[in-house]
């Protein structure tokens, strides 16, 4: 059942008229996911729960006040602590309105707002954040290091940046099958190609320091990454 709400959704987005290449388009990302609003608990939910559930862990770690950029439709709203205080935010209006729903149905209180928000360009002050939590966001926005930027721009000095994300592979058989696959899962609302060693290159100037990787099912292709923003800039500590 669940390929073929795959297979539906992935025909409708080729109806878009977008071209599909290796860049993400904002639009086409914002349509697939209203798009897969309706099903993404069910197809989704089972698939990531592991990865979410560690996600949540390491943030609650630090707790305090957590924004959740990519909520979607909330799922992981109810497994954080009540003592810490919830943001979530997403680019499509279509998840917002079952993450509101999920939130008033459930009384969780210690959500904040629910708001929608382009991960590349938060509309939050800087240092807002104790922790920032991205669950399965980093490849389905069109550039990846601006919303990294984002958020380190709004976690405190010292908070934690949590990120469960797909790894993708540096070469090799399972590298060109991922770039192959990119023209569809494009237009699905992810990109397939995004190795580890970007992240690397990208934390080298960020003023982050990497203090976990481990690897999440399924098939390990999957991965917890854990920022800390660093006290002060690389510049000033070196």
């Amino acid at each position: 059942m669940r390929v073929d709400m795959v297979k539906t959704l992935a025909k409708q987005a080729g109806s878009v008229g977008k071209p599909a290449d290796k860049q993400l388009d904002k639009q086409v990302v914002t349509a697939a996911y209203d798009r897969w609003a309706p099903v993404y608990d069910m197809v989704f939910g089972p698939v990531f729960r592991r990865g979410r559930r560690a996600a949540i862990v390491a943030a609650e770690k630090v707790g305090g006040r957590i924004l959740e950029v990519g909520v979607g439709t909330g799922i992981s709203l109810p497994d954080y602590a009540s003592t810490s205080t919830l943001f979530g935010v997403d680019i499509s209006e279509e998840m917002l309105e079952r993450a509101r729903t999920r939130v008033t149905q459930l009384k969780l209180a210690n959500v904040e707002g629910i708001q929608v928000m382009d991960a590349e360009a938060l509309d939050f002050p800087d240092a807002a954040f104790d922790v920032v939590v991205a669950q399965y966001v980093v490849t389905a926005v069109p550039n990846p290091e601006r919303a990294l930027d984002e958020f380190v721009r709004v976690v405190r000095p010292g908070g934690l940046i949590v990120i469960a994300t797909r790894i993708g592979a540096e070469g090799g058989l399972r590298g060109g099958i991922e770039r192959a696959l990119m023209p569809v899962t494009s237009r699905l609302g992810w990109r397939t190609e995004f190795a580890w060693e970007r992240y690397a290159r990208w934390a080298g100037g960020a003023g982050v320091e990497l203090v976990e990787r481990r690897p999440l099912p399924p098939l390990g292709h999957f991965a917890l990454i854990c920022f800390r923003r660093r006290d002060v800039p690389v510049a000033v500590a070196a």
